[in-house]
């Protein structure tokens, strides 16, 4: 497999707008085959990028509960659904996972899944995953093995506290990274002396920082995809600058 590609971070910061972003990086430096998954259930990383999605795979456990096809083996039925529900893009696909399961857990089902995905991204050099804050998706359902984590967070005290939260949530999952960076995004104007010694002080290895940006705002409003901003927009610039500095020292493969 390629190399593995997270983000996390509170709602609101921009973080599926920055796995976007990454998506169209990876495809323009001919990092790809990239498979782009959405584990957020309330994120729209479809839209960030501009395709529509015909199922989820929050569906296809929902109807394996339920017993799946008639005539179908289990293995069959989700291997088939999840076909279904991968959007095949230019230089990319896209999978969402959907919501996450509701009452009475389905552990076979999610075996099933763990299972498909696993296999499904070995045909990818590159997987990029736009997850939940608490990460919940990225312990039970996708690769336990992470080459990038970024997490995204305002230049807030309290979004800067839950992107620690969410930095020691990594050790507590026992999900293996790599590399861990905070990017810092939405900011107004410089980033202060208070909030520099506060990123420090909390051990956040900075990966750099993405000014507020007018027209991702507007095109955001707007429903149309962030993801077709071009090299000239600042955050997209400062984004591919960071994504240059982390990315291709990372390296591929186990």
């Amino acid at each position: 497999m390629g190399m593995t590609i997270a983000m996390a971070g509170k709602g609101g910061t921009g973080k599926t707008t920055v796995a976007g972003l990454a998506v169209k990086f990876l495809v323009q430096r001919g990092l790809g085959p990239v498979l782009a998954v959405d584990a957020d259930a309330n994120a729209n990383l479809n839209e960030v990028l501009g395709v529509e999605v015909c199922g989820t795979l929050g569906e296809a456990r929902e109807e394996m509960k339920k017993g799946g096809a008639p005539g179908m083996t289990k293995d069959v039925f989700i291997d088939m659904k999840v076909n279904q529900a991968l959007v095949e893009a230019s230089g990319y696909d896209l999978i969402v996972m959907g919501r996450p399961e509701g009452p009475g857990c389905y552990c076979a089902a999610n075996h099933l899944l763990t299972n498909v995905v696993d296999n499904l991204t070995n045909n990818y050099k590159a997987l990029v995953i736009d997850n939940e804050a608490g990460m919940e998706h990225l312990s039970r359902l996708i690769t336990k093995h992470i080459d990038i984590l970024y997490v995204v967070s305002d230049p807030s005290r309290r979004g800067l506290t839950a992107a620690r939260r969410i930095w020691d949530l990594v050790d507590e999952l026992r999900i293996q990274v790599k590399k861990k960076y905070l990017i810092l995004n939405q900011l107004q104007g410089e980033l202060s002396q208070d909030l520099k010694a506060f990123i420090e002080a909390e051990g956040l290895d900075l990966a750099g920082v993405v000014q507020s940006d007018q027209e991702i705002y507007a095109l955001d409003q707007a429903g149309r995809p962030t993801s077709e901003l071009g090299p000239e927009n600042p955050a997209v610039a400062a984004l591919f600058a960071i994504f240059e500095r982390t990315i291709d020292g990372a390296g591929t493969g186990r």
